[in-house]
């Protein structure tokens, strides 16, 4: 086994050219979490812990768990003392000065660090030769989801996915206890990493929690006592206010709307642009039986919510189908992930825990309820550690990582910003075919005992590449964006404003549920 590098040393230079594309780009365009995010520093630094989660001044409300309102609060000490008016309450409401997005930007390059350490963490105690482990690094430092995700569209998602890779490198390790830590702390920063906690408790049930009754007791007790504490740390504003028993219905009122917050039911099924899931076709099937009936002459009421509307909008009722309800969708995910979960009570071992996370947050992307697009980093994030163990999963992580990362292009819908979205995923769809075939080249071998009929008897194991379905699809995904940008207003002109839209949900769904089955037949049955 090779000796792994030092985290001083060759990490740095592929994490120094991120770097330096993030800083090229903090002047292009931000969506509005940009604001959201401003809003929560403001909120955080200008008001108590008991208002965090009441105050209303801004649409754009706290929905996330405390540790991120925390995270939001340490960094509000210095975004304070960087511009003032961006942590004040009501000065600050859209306010983006220079200095404000320059602070904003570097936070979220700087927290990128996480990253970066996890992606070495991940690979250094990996059989991999010096070319595989940077690679894996490029892979995921370099991701062009995290790039217009976390450095244009604006989020910290770079920041929690370092901190699950931290949590799975530690379980590869046999650092159950750590790791499991290090899972429900990302829960307090984000609630939705959740979808993975059945194959955590699965997981760690069976491979931490054994070696006989009274040790494997004493092992839940203290995995069990360790989770608890991060929880009630989590929830240190509450427990402030529960010492006061006059304020008892505070306190609940306060729980209720934390919970509201975080799990919005009443939003609806779908995001106001479609994440490409299972659930686009359950839409698009009822648009089409209610423009049928209408046809024929029945009375259907069409719902009201648009593909392309900007804000998000409840999708229910369905005009035709049944309604589709959090609870049915939370049923349906996890029987969904169940295969997984038997697969790891059965034979929990370290080695395929990237995986089965994978899986189940792909589970949750193809199932969930009110499915963002961004959710797809989840599971494409952790699957590249996992890229280089054969030419099955080389290929699969080819397919899934092009479809994820181009089902995120709508997000960026500014002409300027094209070129950029357009140039990284090119480039990494040709770092990972250099890769890959680097890895998996063609290989002759001649059979023992040689000679059959005057010829060698050998046997060819070809050299990397994504089949004929893989081809088929990618081609068909180049046609999709070609009549969106370019087709659609020459052939259309003005009708059908949402076609282009519809059109990347509907084909990305259909490779995310290709990738699913995959998923399903080679991590929870096959091995």
């Amino acid at each position: 086994m090779q000796k792994p590098p030092q985290i001083g040393g060759e990490i740095w230079w592929p994490a120094l050219v991120a770097t330096v594309v993030k800083l090229l780009l903090i002047p292009a365009y931000r969506s509005t979490d940009f604001e959201v995010h401003r809003n929560w520093l403001a909120l955080t630094h200008s008001l108590p812990l008991s208002r965090w989660y009441s105050d209303t001044t801004s649409q754009w409300t706290l929905d996330y768990p405390p540790f991120f309102a925390y995270f939001e609060k340490f960094l509000s000490f210095f975004a304070s003392r960087v511009d003032p008016t961006m942590t004040h309450l009501h000065y600050g409401l859209n306010y983006a000065s220079e200095r404000t997005i320059l602070f904003q930007r570097l936070s979220v390059t700087l927290s990128d660090s996480v990253l970066i350490y996890s992606a070495y963490r991940l690979t250094r105690n990996r059989n991999f030769s010096s070319f595989e482990r940077f690679f894996i690094w490029a892979v995921v430092i370099w991701s062009p989801g995290l790039f217009i995700v976390d450095h244009l569209h604006f989020q910290y998602n770079g920041f929690l996915l370092g901190m699950l890779l931290l949590s799975i490198s530690f379980l590869e390790e046999g650092k159950d206890l750590v790791g499991g830590f290090f899972f429900a702390v990302l829960l307090c920063f984000k609630h939705l990493f959740a979808v993975a906690a059945p194959v955590y408790f699965v997981y760690l049930f069976r491979h931490y929690c054994r070696g006989g009754l009274v040790k494997g007791f004493g092992r839940l007790v203290l995995i069990g006592s360790v989770v608890l504490v991060v929880f009630c740390c989590g929830l240190r504003s509450l427990f402030l206010l529960w010492a006061d028993s006059a304020i008892f219905s505070l306190v609940t009122l306060q729980m209720q709307e934390v919970l509201r917050r975080m799990f919005p039911f009443g939003r609806g099924l779908c995001h106001a642009y479609w994440a490409p899931n299972f659930w686009v076709f359950y839409i698009m099937l009822d648009k089409f039986l209610a423009f049928l009936l209408v046809k024929l002459g029945f009375n259907i009421q069409a719902p009201k919510a648009s593909f392309t509307g900007g804000l998000v909008g409840d999708s229910s009722p369905f005009a035709v189908l049944p309604t589709i309800t959090p609870l049915i969708t939370f049923i349906t995910v996890f029987l969904a992930i169940s295969p997984c979960l038997v697969k790891a009570w059965r034979n929990p071992q370290p080695r395929m825990v990237s995986k089965w996370v994978s899986y189940a947050y792909a589970c949750g992307f193809l199932f969930g309820w009110h499915v963002h697009e961004k959710a797809s980093l989840h599971f494409v994030i952790p699957l590249a550690s996992t890229a280089l163990n054969s030419m099955e999963d080389a290929k699969h992580y080819f397919f899934l990582s092009i479809v994820s990362f181009y089902s995120l292009f709508p997000l960026l819908f500014e002409a300027q910003e094209y070129p950029i979205k357009v140039v990284l995923l090119l480039l990494h769809a040709v770092l990972m075919f250099f890769g890959f075939s680097s890895r998996f080249p063609a290989k002759t071998a001649t059979t023992a005992g040689a000679v059959v009929k005057g010829r060698d008897s050998t046997s060819e194991t070809p050299a990397f590449h994504i089949g004929w379905f893989g081809k088929s699809y990618l081609f068909g995904l180049l046609f999709v964006e070609i009549w969106g940008q370019f087709l659609h207003c020459m052939v259309l002109g003005d009708r059908l404003p949402f076609l282009p839209l519809m059109m990347i949900s509907i084909y990305c769904a259909l490779g995310m549920i290709y990738s699913w089955i995959w998923q399903l037949r080679h991590i929870t049955l096959i091995h």
